[in-house]
């Protein structure tokens, strides 16, 4: 990138302290390096640098949540024998999950067998099941098709629809070949069907722009990217742009404002929750789902506590993965003001987390309180009146 001379005659002031980084032109920032300097003592690899903190604060450590939580975005092993619904719900009482929502967009096919491995549990009151849509070769008459199955799966049993997953949108391609765009007016009928049965519908739309954007080392994600080569999104001839996902998500919600929409990973903006903030303020009937964006929440303490007070009515809590030991971490952001501690995958983030303090009617409204605001099928018993 090309400098012009009074910008490169300012830097050189602020090097030798004539001028201050407020005297800079405006947007330029001042980065001071090691004076072109190289360590003299063999360097890590990414992955072996992990510098102990040296930082005493307050630590207070949240094993269980403060309120009954519902997990609005739950990954169970596929399989969902009655074993599987066991071992999932023996952990839950410590941690004080009330109830498991399985968002494994699960086929019609599937759907009974693991409602009935779920009534012949221990746990049967604590799990319930969203359900599927198959949007592979979409052509004429599949939304009617869809629909129709969808409709079908509620009335077994399922309780709303989801996940539908980043495939949607990202890879899945209609029976010519084309790919299947969100807003694709043939699957109207589907969203006509899941506004008509006042049920949610979990959409995780692409994934985080990073993933998308060039793999530099100016990528904060580029140690994930490295690890996993099928989260690499880059190739332009393959995928789509992020942003242009994003303009198919938002058109589709436009043309349907009956619809509850629940945008999983908080529709990937938990990074710019200001551009969240205007998606909710335009469409009444969006809400965020939190599943595996703690990492962007717990780097914003101040920010994300205004934005989580003003919006508590649209964010609802979601874990993803299944893994009880992950659990206590969001526990601790949510509830406490801690500062500086870890987050739990190092490919996720090399920053530290910081608690944001929210109220308890705020917790009450994202643990539990908006998930069954807008699920009229899940049950009530259990949760304070409050």
């Amino acid at each position: 990138m090309k400098r012009t001379l009074p910008v490169l005659l300012a830097l050189g002031l602020v090097s030798l302290g004539i001028v201050t980084a407020q005297q800079l032109p405006p947007g330029q920032i001042v980065r001071r390096p090691a004076e072109g300097r190289e360590p003299e003592l063999p360097q890590p690899k990414i992955r072996e640098y992990h510098p102990r903190s040296t930082l005493v604060v307050p630590e207070h450590k949240v094993p269980r949540a403060k309120f009954p939580v519902i997990d609005f975005h739950h990954h169970p092993p596929q399989s969902m024998t009655v074993d599987d619904v066991n071992r999932v719900g023996d952990a839950m009482a410590a941690l004080n999950l009330a109830l498991m929502i399985d968002a494994n967009n699960t086929s019609s096919a599937r759907l009974k067998p693991a409602m009935d491995a779920i009534a012949a549990s221990r746990y049967k009151d604590k799990m319930v099941m969203f359900a599927g849509l198959d949007f592979r070769n979409v052509g004429p008459g599949s939304g009617q098709k869809i629909a129709a199955q969808l409709e079908a799966d509620i009335k077994a049993g399922a309780v709303g629809v989801g996940e539908i997953m980043k495939s949607f949108g990202l890879t899945n391609r209609k029976a010519d070949g084309t790919r299947l765009h969100m807003d694709d007016p043939e699957l109207d009928p589907v969203w006509e069907t899941a506004a008509r049965l006042k049920i949610p519908v979990l959409m995780h739309t692409a994934d985080p722009a990073e993933f998308f954007a060039p793999l530099d080392y100016n990528n904060e994600r580029w140690l994930e990217l490295a690890l996993y080569p099928d989260r690499r999104y880059q190739d332009r001839s393959r995928f789509p742009s992020f942003e242009e996902l994003m303009g198919e998500r938002d058109r589709l919600i436009k043309r349907h404002p009956d619809v509850t929409w629940v945008l999983a990973h908080m529709g990937w903006h938990a990074n710019d929750l200001a551009r969240l903030g205007k998606l909710f303020d335009e469409y009444p009937n969006v809400y965020g789902e939190l599943g595996a964006v703690l990492y962007d929440i717990g780097r914003q303490p101040r920010f994300a506590h205004d934005f989580f007070v003003k919006y508590q009515d649209r964010i609802i809590f979601g874990k993803d993965s299944y893994q009880p030991d992950e659990y206590p971490y969001y526990w601790r952001v949510f509830e406490t003001n801690d500062e500086y501690f870890d987050y739990y995958r190092d490919y996720h983030a090399f920053w530290k987390l910081y608690g944001i303090g929210l109220p308890d009617q705020v917790l009450k409204k994202i643990y539990y309180a908006n998930a069954l605001r807008i699920t009229p099928k899940l049950s009530r018993a259990g949760f304070p009146a409050n």
